[in-house]
C-alpha cells in the first residue's frame, strides 16, 4: 500500500512551509516506498543543519540531463507509462524532487531504498528541455558539488513530463538482503518488469 507522506530532503524550511528537518526524514521514507524510519544521525550526516541554499544555472545547451532515484512502486508506474512520464504526486506531496547528478541519485537508491522494504532502489536518467528545467533554481541541500536538486511543484508535473525528451532510462539498481526477486543485469529491471522494446 502506498504511503501518504510528505516529501523533501533538505533542512530548514521548504517551499511549502514544512520544517525541512522533518521534511528530510519523510522524503527518504517516500523514496523507499515505505513508512520505515532510519537512524536520524545518518540523515544529519548527509544533510547537515543550515546546508540548504540555491545556485544559479550555468550555461546549458538545448537539453539538461536529470536523475531521480525511485523505489519499486514508482518503477512499476513508470513502466505503465511506457517510460514516458513520472506519476502524479499524492495529495500531500506538494513537491516533485529531481537530482542533478548520478552520484547523488545513487546515494539515495543504494543507501536508502535498498535498505528499507521492499529492499530495492533504482536510478532513472532522462533529458528535459533546458528552457523548462532552468525555470527551477538549483537547490543545494548538503555538499554543493553533489547534493543538488530541482523542486517542481506538483501542479507543474504534467508540463514537466511533457518536456521530457525521449524515454526515461533505468541506469542502476541496488537491492538489500531481503529483496524478493531478481534483477536483470542488462536492464537493471526486476524480471517481472523486463525491458520493453522502447526501454533505453
Amino acid at each position: 500500500m502506498a504511503p501518504t507522506v510528505l516529501e523533501g530532503n533538505a533542512r530548514g524550511h521548504g517551499p511549502d512551509g514544512v520544517r525541512r528537518s522533518d521534511h528530510a526524514r519523510l522524503e527518504f521514507v517516500r523514496y523507499g516506498d515505505c513508512m520505515a524510519t532510519r537512524d536520524p544521525r545518518w540523515l544529519h550526516a548527509l544533510f547537515p543543519e543550515n546546508a540548504h541554499r540555491s545556485l544559479p544555472w550555468g550555461e546549458v545547451g538545448a537539453r539538461v540531463t536529470l536523475y531521480r532515484p525511485v523505489g519499486l512502486a514508482e518503477l512499476h508506474l513508470l513502466a505503465q507509462s511506457d517510460w514516458q512520464a513520472f506519476p502524479p504526486r499524492l495529495p500531500d506531496q506538494p513537491i516533485f524532487y529531481l537530482v542533478l547528478n548520478f552520484v547523488y541519485a545513487e546515494e539515495i537508491a543504494r543507501d536508502w531504498n535498498a535498505r528499507t522494504a521492499p529492499w530495492a532502489g533504482f536510478v532513472t536518467r532522462f533529458d528535459v528541455q533546458a528552457e523548462v528545467a532552468t525555470r527551477y533554481e538549483i537547490q543545494v541541500v548538503g555538499s554543493e558539488q553533489t547534493h543538488q536538486e530541482l523542486w517542481v511543484p506538483a501542479e507543474e508535473l504534467d508540463a514537466f513530463n511533457d518536456a521530457i525528451l525521449g524515454n526515461i532510462a533505468v541506469v542502476a539498481s541496488y537491492v538489500g538482503p531481503h529483496f524478493e526477486g531478481t534483477i536483470d543485469a542488462a536492464t537493471h529491471l526486476p524480471h517481472d518488469l523486463m525491458a520493453r522494446p522502447d526501454q533505453p
